[in-house]
């Protein structure tokens, strides 16, 4: 296929659109059903590097979830805890350990849900009929891999009523070493960003606390790559092999910090006894769910515990979480780690970070403040690594 056209560009207004190689060579995909729009697309191939290169870094299967054109959370194959499980809504899934993808799927999908909500999924690995199943019952837009089993492409076909978007892409392709991009009229040129993160990245620690596990090694990992996919500026915290708090697109370091910290606390709070014992209507759908979860957690809009709300989600008057009870129970969290795409130029970030259990930092460093930054981190333990390199993207 020599190029595919789009019914419109970002927006219904943008025609004529579509995709296609300059050079004239066939394009490094197949669509295998649904037929995806601009955005898909973008979110399509940015998401796709995103998981090739986690899977080429840390040897595991790795899945992304992606929304307009930056992470929701980006994962590792690592098996869930039963407490996990339950905050992800994928309890029920039947063979759901003996899957690795299945499991990165479920930690990727199931860290900001409200953010995934219509989402773009990438697998590095060829979907499986755990993985398929999976996405079939989510509200999503569509998913690119490498491959998919039979049974796993049927599945997903089978979604939205048979408009789903499946696309599979030759795992082998490798760009042309300069990109283009056209803004007003205006050609913009750059050679492609293929620096490479892995350990080595994280040799230069500049903290008192040189002790950075391997476990630190693999979350740093995540938090990078993920950063490398996402608007800048960008802050991404991560644990346990996956991105919980991503914090895109902010103009301030602080805020891109802050946002991506509340999103963590979230996470966390998620696997809180109370809201895992929500006493939800059976009929209640999963996309609501989500959306009273993130309200009784963080108090929005509608106070979904009060006289004349809660019967609209529960069958009885759940408890509030206080914020003494929250604020306890993220004081338990501890050995996150957190990637920023730039240096961080005042301390505030780490003070912010670390309210959210950060232990261990990577950033490019060169901040005329670095002095203070350091000193920040190490009143508190922290191990901080200077990448030496920008992970910018637009």
């Amino acid at each position: 296929m020599k190029e595919f056209e789009l019914k419109y560009g970002c927006n219904p207004n943008q025609k004529p659109s579509r995709i296609f190689m300059d050079n004239g060579e066939d394009l490094p995909i197949e669509i295998l059903n649904g037929r995806p729009g601009f955005i898909n697309f973008l979110d399509a191939f940015n998401s796709w590097q995103l998981v090739k290169e986690l899977k080429e870094a840390l040897g595991m299967p790795a899945v992304t979830s992606f929304k307009h054109v930056s992470p929701t959370s980006a994962a590792v194959g690592i098996p869930l805890s039963e407490d996990l499980k339950k905050a992800c809504f994928v309890d029920d899934i039947e063979g759901l350990d003996e899957s690795p993808l299945a499991c990165a799927y479920a930690r990727a999908r199931g860290t900001d849900r409200m953010c995934s909500f219509g989402d773009w999924v990438a697998l590095s690995d060829v979907c499986d009929v755990t993985t398929a199943l999976m996405i079939k019952r989510e509200v999503s837009d569509g998913v690119i891999a490498p491959g998919y089993e039979p049974e796993a492409l049927e599945i997903l076909k089978s979604k939205r009523k048979g408009g789903y978007n499946v696309v599979k892409i030759d795992p082998d392709y490798v760009p042309e070493v300069t990109e283009h991009k056209h803004v007003f009229g205006i050609t913009f040129e750059q050679g492609r960003n293929n620096f490479k993160i892995d350990a080595d990245l994280l040799k230069n620690i500049v903290t008192e606390n040189k002790d950075m596990p391997e476990s630190a090694v693999r979350d740093l990992i995540v938090a990078l790559i993920t950063l490398k996919y996402t608007q800048s500026n960008s802050v991404c915290y991560a644990v346990d092999g996956q991105a919980i708090g991503v914090g895109a697109g902010q103009q301030s370091r602080i805020h891109c910090t802050r946002l991506a910290g509340t999103k963590a606390d979230t996470w966390f709070l998620r696997q809180h006894e109370k809201v895992l014992g929500l006493p939800f209507k059976p009929e209640l759908g999963r996309p609501d769910r989500d959306n009273v979860i993130d309200g009784y957690i963080n108090k929005n809009e509608e106070d979904v515990c009060a006289e004349g709300n809660w019967q609209k989600y529960f069958t009885e008057q759940p408890a509030p979480l206080t914020d003494e009870e929250a604020k306890a129970f993220l004081a338990t969290r501890e050995g996150v780690a957190l990637g920023s795409d730039a240096f961080f130029p005042f301390s505030d970030n780490i003070e912010r970070a670390k309210r959210s259990g950060v232990k261990y930092i990577a950033e490019p460093g060169g901040s005329i403040r670095d002095d203070a930054v350091i000193e920040c981190c190490n009143k508190y333990d922290m191990v901080m690594a200077f990448t030496g390199m920008r992970l910018f993207h637009h």
